[in-house]
């Protein structure tokens, strides 16, 4: 895996910052576990409250951990000053999401000046063992921050 140079000395305040004002993911029980420039791994407990008719974690709460994983680790390379938003992801739902817990791993394959390329993996955590359930590629876009 490539080793990415942050453009911002100070990527890993500013980024935990950008991610701790996100009031989606204190709702959802998501925090930071690791962080290094271009990737990060995410976790997030289970909870029933998030699963759809079958019992597993809803589509969309993975996908949104996945696309703010995406985020994070593409914000770690941008520069000071900047904001982030997503422009396009595609989600694989490779299996149903059970487990205890779940990890969401991203990194960055291409970074850019404007559009940075990703590629996340959700992860179901059940007695030990770890299930690939989701993946998920996107493009995020840096911009100004308007304040």
């Amino acid at each position: 895996m490539p080793s990415f140079q942050p453009k911002n000395p100070d990527y890993r305040a500013v980024a935990t910052d950008m991610f701790e004002r996100q009031r989606a993911m204190q709702t959802l029980g998501i925090s930071i576990v690791h962080m290094e420039p271009g990737e990060v791994e995410l976790a997030m407990p289970y909870s029933p409250d998030f699963t759809q008719q079958n019992g597993f974690v809803h589509a969309g709460i993975i996908t949104a951990a996945l696309d703010n994983a995406c985020g994070v680790a593409a914000f770690t390379l941008m520069p000071a000053g900047s904001d982030i938003l997503t422009v396009e992801f595609k989600t694989n739902l490779l299996a149903p999401a059970k487990g205890e817990r779940f990890t969401f791993r991203a990194r960055v394959v291409k970074p850019g000046r404007t559009l940075t390329f990703c590629e996340a993996g959700a992860y179901a955590h059940n007695d030990g063992a770890e299930a690939l359930v989701a993946t998920m590629t996107g493009t995020l876009m840096a911009l100004q921050r308007r304040e």
